[in-house]
């Protein structure tokens, strides 16, 4: 038996991992983040060695993992993250849950013990098989490297399938773990008596060829979309819900299938489809943006009762909307997402169409348009109560009261909102007008990240939306750990544009570590850090009446100030104490492209107060508006 087929060997390790690397770059893996560590040295240095594959080198494994995540989301195809064996493998464990529920394709390479080590007493060493449950699509235990051809085709295999299942909608995380036994340097075999080398017997490119692996999207036959084209041209009063989703070309095709029905267009401000017509043309159904303001106004509920919702992407950020969506949970509610998958948290999906999104938006509306001219037996009245008259084909839809009342909605809502953000004095910083400056500042081909709780709400509230800026956040598990990894990684693979993360105090406390990326990778970002010393979110929550249990129990105040951190990582931090210096502020963040900390100061029962004050604005302006509605 040669050196490099005995099962553990130093040169079985650089055949069998070579094999496994080329896999995964061929298939589509182009960067690999990494935490140093003994036992998953051979598959670093192999994966140093491998062409097209760049590395990314981390200290603190869970901000690793989020930092791959994030540059996954950011580029939309697998990322793989190498950690070593023990607990390292365990910290990745947060990143892995966001991925599996934000739909992030990973490729997880956990170094580990070979099983004589395993359940003895070895140290560094935990059980890493099925490590991360049901949060992993797919979890291999592979064998000790073998540079058998036999091996070496299985290691090429693998790499080809991890790729492919993580990208595979829904994509998600795929696990490899991969014991390894000392020594753990990998040497390329000799070559041995009228041989040319490895190269001649065993290169895994060389001989043996790579693995393609070949996928479709899941699509409806011709039948089913001309029934259920006719299905949504039976409903009066329609909405086209989107929630968050990262495919920035779904936007064109849904904003053009609204128009053709003639139904608003409510767009969550994750869905990437606030930020203009996105070729919907002039005369595209409106995109509504306020709903989460005017859905508050007591008697929303009823007199915007909708026929029919179709519903795109994950389910929305703002609370209000799910509850309105449950409310009416009796009309027809269609569920566009890709199979297998099940994203209706209230159960009022009354039909799931398992297809992918952007395809089927396109099929229905060639349907709806080659179906133009039948007659619609349908007579219903408009929501002014006054009769429609007879429609004769999707495109008489363009212009109907149904429309005209959400135009007037969102018109009258996002001026009220616009007032309420420059009521307080030009000296307050309201945490609520950040996402308004961040709309004029940030130039096109911008990234925006958003922080979970208050920040990703207020991003729903207050920005309208921004021509040519990709808005991101981990809405998958909604946590606020990771998220300036998360930044930090979407940055890196986002392309050129500049990039602004907008987080809370304890969001960034839980992930200072993350900033190490900065400095180390020189990735530059703006971050604006609202300040409000705890959790602001639970002001906003039955919690804040609980008296003095609510600070140290909920609140949760810290008193930190974060300069010294942040120029611990070669960044600085700058406290503007107006809106003209913050302005100043974030446009010398963008411009210098370097770590950039600008904090907002708030306090949380005043901020509260001025989101109220808010509501209370667009309640007034919008109520006229509801009265003339026909419940």
């Amino acid at each position: 038996m040669n050196a490099w087929e005995a099962a553990g060997t130093p040169e079985a390790a650089h055949v069998y991992l070579s094999a496994l690397m080329e896999a995964l770059v061929q298939a589509g893996v182009h960067h690999l983040v990494f935490c140093p560590g003994s036992r998953s040295t051979p598959v670093l240095l192999t994966a140093h060695r491998t062409p097209n594959l760049r590395l990314w080198q981390h200290v603190d494994e869970r901000s690793a993992g989020f930092f791959a995540l994030g540059m996954a989301r950011a580029l939309g195809e697998p990322v793989a993250v190498l950690v070593t064996s023990g607990t390292a493998a365990a910290n990745l464990h947060p990143a892995v849950a966001e991925a599996r529920y934000g739909r992030v394709p990973l490729v997880l390479l956990t170094a580990d013990r070979p099983r004589e080590l395993r359940e003895v007493g070895a140290p560094q060493t935990i059980d890493q098989v099925g490590l991360f449950g049901p949060h992993a699509k797919a979890s291999l235990e592979l064998p000790l490297p073998e540079g058998s051809p036999r091996m070496v085709r299985h290691a090429q295999a693998t790499g080809a399938r991890a790729a492919a299942l993580a990208r595979e909608a829904p994509a998600g995380p795929v696990h490899l773990n991969l014991p390894l036994r000392e020594p753990l340097i990998p040497r390329p075999p000799a070559a041995g008596p009228g041989e040319e080398g490895l190269a001649s017997r065993n290169a895994p490119a060389a001989t043996l060829g790579g693995i393609r692996v070949e996928a479709g999207r899941r699509s409806l036959e011709p039948e089913a979309i001309a029934s259920l084209a006719e299905e949504l041209l039976a409903v009066r009063r329609g909405l086209v819900v989107v929630g968050p989703q990262d495919d920035p070309s779904l936007a064109g095709p849904v904003a053009r299938l609204a128009q053709r029905l003639g139904w608003p267009l409510l767009a969550d401000p994750l869905s990437q489809l606030r930020q203009g017509p996105a070729g919907g043309g002039q005369e595209a159904a409106p995109r509504i943006t306020t709903y989460d303001a005017f859905l508050r106004v007591p008697g929303a509920f009823e007199r915007l009762a909708p026929g029919g919702v179709l519903r795109l992407g994950a389910a929305p950020v703002s609370k209000v909307l799910g509850q309105f969506l449950e409310h009416h949970a009796g009309v027809p509610q269609w569920v566009v997402d890709e199979a297998p998958a099940w994203r209706d948290p209230a159960q009022t999906a009354t039909r799931m169409v398992w297809a992918e999104p952007r395809r089927l938006a396109e099929q229905l509306t060639a349907a709806l348009s080659a179906g133009e001219g039948a007659a619609d037996p349908a007579r219903a009245l408009d929501p002014l109560g006054v009769p429609e008259r007879p429609w004769t084909g999707a495109s008489d839809r363009a212009e109907t009261p149904w429309l005209e009342m959400w135009r007037r909605l969102e018109e009258a809502s996002a001026g009220a909102l616009a007032e309420a953000v420059h009521a307080p004095e030009p000296g307050e910083l309201f945490e609520g007008r950040v996402f308004a400056e961040l709309a004029s500042l940030l130039p096109e081909g911008s990234l925006l990240f958003a922080g979970n709780s208050m920040p990703v709400r207020d991003l729903d509230a207050f920005h309208r939306g921004a021509a040519g800026v990709r808005v991101l956040a981990n809405r998958g598990a909604s946590g606020i750990d990771g998220v300036v990894s998360s930044a930090l990684g979407a940055a890196a693979g986002g392309g050129d544009g500049p990039a602004v993360l907008v987080l809370g105090d304890l969001s960034l406390y839980h992930d200072l570590n993350g900033l190490l990326a900065a400095r180390l990778h020189r990735i530059p970002l703006t971050v604006v850090l609202l300040h409000n010393d705890g959790g602001g979110i639970f002001s906003f929550l039955p919690q804040a009446t609980l008296g003095d249990a609510f600070e140290p129990l909920f609140a949760t105040p810290t008193g930190l100030d974060f300069r010294p951190a942040v120029e611990m990582y070669g960044g600085r931090l700058l406290r503007p104490a107006g809106w003209e210096a913050f302005r100043e502020a974030v446009r010398t963040g963008l411009e210098e492209r370097a770590l950039t900390v600008v904090e907002v100061r708030s306090e949380r029962k005043r901020n509260a107060a001025l989101h109220r004050e808010a509501w209370r604005r667009v309640e007034a302006a919008v109520a006229p508006i509801l009265e003339v509605a026909r419940p």
